[in-house]
């Protein structure tokens, strides 16, 4: 059976979840992760992207991406050079992903602002608590907000998503830390909220900015 096609759209940051095989761990230490870093370090030198969060767990990491070239390649160069990196070091031999990556457009302003949080919120939200102070976990976008003397990857934008704080909420990055720390994201509800995808509607990052003014 053929693979369904994906929806695309150059101008929309998309929700992407990438998890091991049998949810097993495919970053056992703080080495394995950083090395996912440099898979996108790749393959930001490859397609250009922008990423507005990210965090790498123990099984799986979560991207808010967009990309005017085709999702599908970026995350085929950074799973790929991630697995052969772990094939060789762990001499693994088979896959290492659970299935193909999980995709969805964060449709609109709101979604793009709540998935964010989720995926910041990721290692406060285990069964034990990773770190005391969100910020202080190194693997996630979160600090470079808490931070903005920090510098960012070359990857990852941290002047959007604050711009679609609701009132009474400042548009900065502190406000944005404060929202993240505030509340707590249902990812279903998430979704649920967001309109319908329209794929006869061109979608744009105007559009997005425009709509949350």
């Amino acid at each position: 059976m053929a693979r369904r096609t994906r929806y695309w759209n150059p101008y929309g940051y998309f929700h992407v979840t990438m998890r091991g095989n049998n949810r097993q761990a495919i970053f056992q230490t703080d080495e394995d992760k950083w090395n996912l870093m440099r898979a996108f370090e790749y393959a930001y030198d490859k397609y250009s992207y922008n990423v507005v969060a990210y965090c790498i767990m123990s099984n799986h990491y979560h991207l808010l991406i967009q990309s005017e070239v085709e999702l599908s390649k970026i995350m085929a160069c950074i799973n790929r050079r991630y697995s052969d990196y772990y094939a060789k070091r762990y001499d693994h031999v088979g896959r290492i992903y659970e299935k193909r990556y999980f995709s969805k457009l964060a449709n609109g302003p709101r979604a793009i602002l709540d998935i964010s949080s989720y995926i910041h919120r990721n290692p406060i939200e285990t069964t034990v608590e990773m770190v005391n102070l969100l910020e202080d976990y190194p693997h996630s976008s979160f600090s470079y907000y808490a931070d903005d003397k920090k510098e960012p990857p070359r990857f990852l934008h941290t002047d959007l998503v604050r711009t679609f704080l609701p009132k009474p909420f400042d548009t900065t990055n502190k406000a944005y830390y404060l929202y993240c720390l505030a509340y707590k994201q249902d990812l279903e509800t998430v979704y649920e909220k967001m309109p319908v995808e329209d794929v006869s509607v061109p979608f744009s990052m105007f559009d997005v900015i425009n709509s949350a003014e």
